[in-house]
């Protein structure tokens, strides 16, 4: 495991400035990398000018529309699989374009995947921090509910934390288990779609947060995703009814928990809301929706997306 191929997928869609830098942050790992893919969601800024100027030795995945996050994600996992398989990649580091990974980021995570006493995890999240180098909420993973001693003794001997599930900002997962287990489900769009994914492949294995492994996220303001999301609330009821009731990331009593704590969550999103109306009408359409049909096949919709792909150089 010394010698690990690592691929990393990073997805984005208008935000040329912060991709470069976070392709920049990449070039400086101290640990070298297998193979860059960039997943470019139909930008219309001149991201595939300033990849094709700046990056050439990267590989691009350019869509045809905006898959959103979880058809990027999608594409990206898929590349990195087809091409690179269970032997020439044993892991994949997921990551948006607004994440800038200090130095040695990656090298963490690898250690812990490493010296983790029970074996590779399924997945490994880093630490993520705003701008001012708060703990970002938006991306702070909780520790395991119910874990268990022995589990809780390993993580915390290489001072990591077990945890059920992560965020896209960067994640290191298992390339023969997302192999096993299946790509993110590209009709999420955006919004449990990380969630869904990364419970499906921690479900029965382990997973850590290790805080050595710093990113900086640079959103735009410090907070969660309960803020206000505006006509994006949609996509988070559609895609929790998803996930309750057609997912096998989550056991029927981790389903009853997490079901109480988001009706909890919607009645607080929608009470501090300073458009009530517009949540209202996308926690109707959500309901309707996702009990009437479950996602599109995650194969077809990335099929129907790609439009172009350009091969690069081998190694960041």
């Amino acid at each position: 495991m010394e010698n690990e191929a690592v691929t990393a997928v990073v997805v984005t869609w208008n935000r040329r400035q912060l991709l470069a830098q976070a392709l920049q942050a990449i070039q400086g790992q101290t640990v070298p990398l297998g193979r860059v893919i960039v997943v470019d969601n139909a930008s219309d800024d001149g991201t595939a000018e300033m990849l094709a100027t700046q990056f050439p030795q990267f590989d691009v995945v350019t869509a045809s529309t905006n898959t959103g996050g979880a058809g990027g994600f999608a594409l990206g996992l898929d590349g990195a699989l087809e091409q690179g398989g269970t032997v020439g990649c044993s892991a994949v580091w997921l990551m948006d374009d607004d994440t800038i990974p200090e130095p040695t980021a990656l090298a963490e995570l690898l250690a812990s995947r490493r010296q983790h006493p029970q074996g590779p995890p399924a997945l490994i999240a880093s630490r993520v921090v705003w701008t001012d180098g708060r703990d970002h909420p938006m991306n702070t993973p909780r520790i395991k509910p119910g874990v268990r001693r022995s589990e809780l003794a390993a993580a915390a001997a290489i001072g990591c934390v077990p945890i059920r599930s992560a965020s896209f900002v960067s994640v290191l997962v298992d390339a023969a288990l997302v192999r096993e287990r299946g790509l993110p489900l590209a009709d999420y769009f955006l919004w449990n779609d990380d969630f869904e994914f990364t419970t499906r492949l921690i479900r029965g294995r382990r997973a850590l947060y290790c805080p050595a492994s710093v990113v900086v996220h640079k959103t735009k303001t410090f907070g969660s995703t309960d803020a206000d999301p505006g006509e994006r609330f949609y996509f988070e009821v559609r895609n929790k009814v998803w996930l309750f009731t057609r997912s096998g990331g989550l056991n029927p009593l981790e389903k009853a928990g997490y079901a109480g704590s988001t009706l909890r969550r919607w009645a607080r999103t929608v009470a501090g809301s300073s458009n009530r109306a517009v949540l209202l009408r996308g926690l109707v359409r959500g309901l309707a929706d996702g009990a009437r049909k479950g996602p599109r096949p995650t194969s077809e919709l990335i099929a129907d997306a790609v439009s172009s792909s350009r091969p690069g150089g081998s190694r960041a």
